[in-house]
């Protein structure tokens, strides 16, 4: 089984540019998009067809602003938008599908880099998400969680770590909540491949950031550890444009 996580930063630019034809060519089971900006009926006639797949849609109250998107070749067994907190679902920011093995969260984690209200909110959609986890595996649900998580982990994660100490989405307390879900049952999937690799997910389309190989990688799966045996690759398609991210790649048994 293969599932594709992209933060495309707009899905009616995206497709606009046909951007999404790469993710059509690699036929994936799973296409999870973050960042879509858009409800269905937004989209072009043209662009709301998607011969094989069956689209789950969670866009958000505001339009044009986050929302997250599920593409499936086959059925979901059980299905959930948000979280059932008033506070985090309006924003369209994750969506709960159920397979033969394994729960998937696609999710499009906050960005805190908009204030003190901003970040605590983004610290507490962690801990929601973290405790309906901890539900989940006491009942022994296998987990995949993906999408942007709006964080780099690690200092290898990013290009300029000392820098951005004091940045959104490297402080101490964001790290500190990734650490916690790898403390709870979670691992890195890419970094269990691959703990001294440097790849980046996402770029600023600034400072010409890309080209210049100054990114951060925030795009994860992280996995339950009884699924680790069944992981077979995570690849960071870093060649792929559209967005100011690059797709990433789980390859499932």
């Amino acid at each position: 089984m293969k599932i594709i996580t992209w933060n495309v930063n707009g899905l009616r630019a995206a497709l606009g540019k046909d951007a999404l034809r790469w993710a059509w060519e690699q036929q994936p089971d799973i296409l999870c998009l973050q960042e879509i900006k858009a409800r269905p009926d937004q989209l072009k006639e043209e662009h709301r067809n998607f011969p094989g797949y069956d689209v789950i849609w969670n866009p958000a109250e505001q339009p044009g602003y986050s929302g997250v998107a599920t593409f499936l070749r086959g059925p979901s067994l059980e299905l959930q938008l948000g979280m059932g907190t008033p506070l985090f679902d309006m924003e369209g920011r994750l969506i709960s599908t159920l397979h033969s093995g394994f729960r998937l969260f696609n999710v499009y984690f906050p960005n805190g880099q908009h204030g003190k209200e901003r970040l605590d909110y983004k610290l507490d959609f962690y801990a929601h998400l973290l405790a309906t986890c901890d539900r989940l595996h006491a009942m022994g649900d296998n987990i995949i969680i993906t999408g942007d998580f709006n964080t780099a982990h690690m200092p290898i994660d990013l290009k300029n770590p000392k820098q951005n100490e004091m940045t959104s989405g490297f402080l101490p307390e964001e790290r500190a909540w990734v650490q916690n879900f790898l403390e709870h049952g979670f691992v890195d999937a890419y970094r269990h491949f691959y703990p001294d690799r440097i790849q980046y997910t996402w770029w600023t389309y600034r400072f010409s950031a890309r080209q210049r190989g100054i990114g951060w990688r925030i795009d994860y799966f992280l996995v339950s550890e009884a699924l680790l045996p069944h992981i077979k690759d995570v690849i960071i398609h870093e060649e792929v444009l559209g967005s100011d991210h690059c797709p990433v790649e789980l390859i499932l048994e």
